[in-house]
């Protein structure tokens, strides 16, 4: 983040901010059969949080969502998805973002901007796991990988965003073709499954998940994988690019 967007997110009026707008990203990856996404710690508070941020008042909305990513992830070009917006009345309570901020050496007044109620867009984002740097923000102490089951507890309505993101990803599981962005560029079919497998929480049958993605057209079979016997060597595969984009 630059030194400038610092200095005005730090103002008491927010000036240079739209008021009352933000987003938060639930960013998965996905490592050793395990979903994870990523998270900022406020060791001090022991409060955990999205990454999140807002938009200038010179800059489009999902390109303040890129700018986000970038800043936690040091990756561009990354797969971004607006999912859902929360705006009830009841996720706002300035408490958590007073601590956090008292425990940074912020002392912010009773009518700063942070601690006003915001309405939230959520973006999805699907990151290569190996590539991605995770980068604290101003505010954060960390900002490192958990495991998707096994979450600490977030604050505000960071857990319902949370599952909203996974039950949106759930359901473009397919269409979107999402194991575009999370595999490698060259796996094997049990990869596939795998993936397709801890998204959605239960196991498939080896031979109808085989079946149904060969016959969307989208995998193209490469030389077999051999690991031992030749027999056993599994085909590698990658996805088609102008049809699984």
């Amino acid at each position: 983040m630059s030194k400038q967007i610092i200095e005005e997110e730090s103002r008491a009026d927010g000036k240079g901010f739209l008021p009352g707008l933000a987003i938060d990203c639930v960013i998965f990856g996905f490592h050793a059969n395990q979903l994870k996404i990523l998270l900022l710690e406020y060791r001090n508070t022991q409060l955990f949080a999205l990454p999140g941020g807002f938009i200038q008042e010179r800059e489009n909305l999902n390109d303040a969502a890129k700018r986000v990513l970038a800043e936690r992830t040091s990756l561009h070009n990354i797969y971004l998805e607006q999912f859902y917006t929360f705006g009830d009345m009841a996720r706002h309570d300035p408490a958590p973002l007073q601590a956090i901020m008292n425990g940074k050496g912020f002392a912010p007044e009773r009518n700063h901007w942070l601690l006003g109620r915001f309405v939230t867009v959520g973006y999805y984002a699907l990151v290569d796991f190996t590539k991605a740097i995770p980068i604290p923000d101003p505010l954060s102490d960390s900002c490192a990988w958990y495991d998707l089951n096994n979450l600490p507890p977030l604050m505000l309505d960071h857990s319902s965003i949370v599952q909203k993101a996974l039950e949106t990803l759930r359901v473009d599981l397919d269409r979107k073709l999402i194991g575009f962005n999370l595999l490698s560029e060259t796996f094997t079919m049990n990869d596939l499954q795998t993936l397709h497998e801890t998204i959605l929480g239960q196991a498939l049958h080896r031979s109808s998940f085989q079946r149904k993605m060969l016959g969307l057209g989208i995998l193209e079979r490469l030389e077999k994988q051999y690991s031992g016997g030749a027999h056993k060597a599994p085909y590698l595969y990658r996805f088609v690019i102008d049809k699984a984009v």
